[in-house]
């Protein structure tokens, strides 16, 4: 199969996350549903969480098998665990890192200078000017901030995905490129419903509902589902599973991050019946679309 050819599937597999994105821009939502489609994501995020993390598990215990059988030495397992471990920790804590500076840029905006308009026309103090430095994204409200870190979250899962479409390509198997472009592309939709989830509840400080834009949708689902493009691209040009190892313990670290930004929003409305609905109902989607993908023999 061509270059062209592959990153077609790779299109396709990474495009049907738009599907679930119109949901965010929902003008009335009560906070039954609200709560419902925030823990729906959760489930759905739960799932690739133990996606990414048994895959990247894999290439560790099957060195250590074979060492196990004496075909090996553990020295593989051990590259691979520190691989495992070093990608784990960057994904969750470099969020951490994350909203703590993001925490201090929201400061820098809300707190107003002291000195602010004491000065003549077009003269601005050091406080101001540091003010005007802030990053853009301490404007955005906290549902659109974690709407960011969902899409790239499962951004960096997908370019994993899109690694192995990109290899099974390369490697000559289309009977097993098409079955993953399938599944990847069943995935991708619940995905896009996961990333939205925080917008259909988000309001601005006097209570009025906040509606996303059609871009700001389209650039979360360009951050989301992009990535699989560009890792079927990588994939196609050259296989290796420690790369494979380092990208899925990052999307794993980071989508575990994400999960407690929100149950923390779930607790808050003291709903465990709609939060074990909503895990249900995501973890069922999750494993029904991988079930599709290891039924069409992938």
């Amino acid at each position: 199969m061509s270059l062209i050819q592959t990153v077609l599937l790779g299109f396709i597999a990474g495009v049907t996350i738009l599907l679930g994105l119109p949901i965010g821009r929902l003008r009335t939502a009560t906070p039954t549903l609200s709560a419902l489609l925030n823990a729906t994501a959760v489930g759905v995020l739960l799932f690739l969480f133990w996606d990414v993390l048994s895959a990247a598990w894999a290439p560790i215990d099957t060195a250590l098998s074979s060492a196990h059988e004496g075909k090996g030495g553990l020295g593989a397992a051990a590259g691979y665990g520190v691989l495992f471990t070093a990608g784990l920790a960057t994904g969750l804590l470099a969020l951490v890192y994350y909203e703590t500076w993001m925490a201090h840029q929201i400061m820098r905006v809300k707190t107003p200078s002291a000195r602010e308009g004491g000065r003549g026309p077009g003269a601005m103090d050091v406080a101001q000017v540091n003010r005007h430095r802030t990053s853009r994204l301490a404007t955005w409200s906290p549902a659109r901030r974690l709407s960011l870190l969902i899409a790239m979250g499962i951004g960096l899962h997908n370019f994993a995905e899109g690694l192995a479409i990109g290899q099974s390509s390369a490697s000559g198997e289309l009977a097993l490129a098409l079955p993953l472009v399938i599944g990847f592309a069943l995935h991708n939709g619940t995905e896009g419903f996961g990333i939205v989830a925080p917008l259909v509840s988000d309001t601005d400080a006097e209570g009025k509902k906040l509606v996303p834009s059609w871009g700001f949708l389209l650039a979360m689902g360009a951050i989301g589902g992009g990535p699989t493009v560009v890792g079927t691209l990588v994939g196609y040009q050259f296989t290796n599973e420690a790369v494979s190892v380092v990208f899925l313990t990052l999307a794993a670290g980071s989508i575990l991050y994400v999960v407690t930004r929100l149950v923390a929003v779930a607790q808050k409305t003291r709903r465990s019946d709609l939060l074990a609905y909503g895990l249900l109902a995501g973890l069922i989607a999750g494993f029904l679309t991988d079930a599709i993908v290891t039924a069409a023999g992938a």
